[in-house]
């Protein structure tokens, strides 16, 4: 068993930008040489995410406006979570959608190409509050 490690460093907005991983990602597999395996894509800290859509306008748009509905910045009835409350913070709602959706997705590598759905990209969503540097970490088992 092989393990290659690539990191892919982003810049983003926060506020739920959501940032399509493919190129990097194709670079890292280039990179590695591998043909088959298992690739594990993970981000760091607690208000970003990792998943799999279709990145495509309308596809962003409906999963912002489905995350706002799902964990609102702040709570309807007026209150705040507890998190703001007890670390002086405006934070809360990110670090929640961040523990829905999750930091990782592990994905088949086979003949050099990830196993994604004709419309599937990976993407990493930064639900914090302001700009941030984030680190993916991928890691190709082969």
């Amino acid at each position: 068993m092989t393990v290659h490690t690539a990191l892919l460093r982003l810049s983003t907005r926060g506020d739920g930008e959501i940032v399509d991983l493919s190129a990097g990602l194709a670079s890292a597999l280039r990179t590695a040489g591998v043909r088959d395996g298992v690739v594990t894509i993970f981000v760091t800290g607690s208000t970003a995410a990792i998943t799999t859509m279709e990145y495509e306008p309308g596809g962003v748009a409906d999963l912002g406006e489905l995350i706002e509905r799902l964990v609102p910045r702040a709570r309807p009835e007026g209150g705040d979570y507890a998190h703001n409350r007890l670390n002086h913070d405006d934070n809360a709602h990110a670090h929640a959608r961040a523990s829905l959706i999750g930091p990782s997705e592990s994905i088949p590598l086979v003949d050099g190409r990830l196993v994604l759905g004709t419309w599937q990209q990976v993407v990493l969503i930064d639900f914090d509050d302001r700009p941030r540097e984030r680190v993916v970490h991928v890691q190709i088992v082969a």
